[in-house]
């Protein structure tokens, strides 16, 4: 029952870690491509599918404990399923490299080398899938080699390659790409060098928990290209932290676009300003940026003419199909509430494990109290009417 709960839990966690990696990839490296992702809609509905299924497919982590006949059919089949919208996904990668033209920068070696492992590490998932391979490879350096592949290579390279993405916006500085592709190649060589073998030695029966083991079982030498990769893959690390500390305060220049991409956050100064928009900018593509480019509608974003939402925390509340802006909306300030909310409910519990009850309620009142003044309806700053009015535009040029 334990395991149950805890798979229930643990292995829907591994998809949704994933999900911001596949974001990731799937905003920066059409960039890279020149081109936009191919496939977006169905990649979407892929990601929201593989999300969904992850959900019913926990017990494959249980495959060798003793479970009826039924349950191995149906979670097996399940753990299979779930390759397809994966497949998908990285079909549309595959497919925007090959019909894009691919600038070789860090970041862009990054986010391919992520299909490279994913495809490594969803096909060790995959035959961990089927129930007679699982009780082979249970608690072996199999599954332990998977899980790396789908843990640090899915989700640590995008990672790395957005940061260096990114770091231009968010400093103003470039990295530096001589050192950048040092860095990618020793994370890469080292990674592949330190688990790809594990899946071998998974293989010949070594097992996964056991902290030493005999000298004549044959494992040495691959052990020891283990180690060498996992050293080699953590001087790597070393390099990117060199990398970020070299470029904060020597990187070039980056400028507003430097890699010319399509989306809005590079149309804003780097770093950008603290305001973000000076208006709320009308977009009709998902490439604002390539527009003309593109030429895929006479319609144009207009970036420089929008809403001036000028007092305070504004949002603004748009109609659920088209998104067209309907009413201002006052967001909540700063409050003391939430604070004086958590030590009331931290007392009243506290003191319930005690059954001291007259503190009990000292600390509901306690949270009735911050959540009266939490609530309670605030007067709208009313200066300005045009700035209420949501069809009023400004222009910031």
């Amino acid at each position: 029952m334990w395991q149950h709960l805890f798979w229930m839990f643990g292995h829907p966690w591994v998809y949704a870690i994933v999900l911001p990696a596949m974001g990731m990839v799937s905003d920066g490296l059409p960039t890279f491509c020149r081109g936009p992702l191919v496939g977006y809609t169905p990649l979407a509905m892929s990601t929201v599918a593989t999300m969904a299924l992850g959900f019913g497919v926990w017990v494959h982590h249980m495959f060798a404990t003793g479970l009826p006949s039924m349950a191995l059919a149906f979670f097996s089949g399940a753990s299979l399923i779930i390759t397809l919208p994966s497949a998908v996904v990285v079909f549309a990668w595959i497919a925007t490299i090959w019909i894009g033209r691919l600038a070789i920068t860090t970041a862009a070696l990054f986010f391919a080398s992520m299909i490279v492992l994913f495809v490594i590490g969803g096909v060790s998932g995959f035959m961990t899938g089927s129930v007679p391979v699982d009780l082979q490879l249970t608690d072996t350096y199999f599954v332990v080699a998977h899980i790396h592949y789908v843990l640090i290579g899915i989700n640590v390279f995008p990672v790395v390659g957005a940061v260096y993405y990114w770091f231009p916006k968010f400093t103003g500085r470039l990295m530096d790409e001589r050192l950048g592709k040092w860095n990618f190649w020793t994370m890469f060589v080292g990674f592949n060098i330190g688990f790809l073998p594990m899946h071998l030695v998974g293989l010949w029966g070594m097992p996964r928990r056991i902290y030493t083991y005999g000298a004549d079982m044959g494992w040495n030498t691959t052990n020891m290209l283990i180690s060498a990769g996992s050293f080699l893959l953590a001087f790597g690390v070393l390099l990117l932290l060199i990398n970020v500390v070299i470029s904060l305060r020597r990187g070039r220049p980056a400028g507003i676009n430097p890699w010319d991409a399509p989306t809005l956050e590079w149309s804003v100064p780097s770093p950008p300003p603290p305001y973000n928009f000076a208006v709320i900018p009308s977009v009709v593509s998902r490439h604002p940026l390539w527009e003309d480019q593109l030429n895929e509608s006479e319609e144009r974003s207009s970036l420089q003419k929008g809403m001036l939402l000028a007092r305070g925390r504004q949002t603004v509340a748009t109609s659920p199909l088209d998104g067209e802006p309907e009413l201002i909306l006052q967001m909540p300030g700063d409050s003391p509430a939430p604070f004086f909310l958590t030590m009331g409910m931290t007392l009243m519990f506290a003191a319930a494990i005690g059954h001291h009850w007259f503190v009990v309620g000292i600390g509901a009142l306690i949270c009735a109290c911050a959540l009266t003044g939490w609530f309670w309806p605030q007067m709208p700053n009313t200066r300005g009417d045009a700035a209420q009015d949501p069809k009023a535009r400004h222009d910031v040029r």
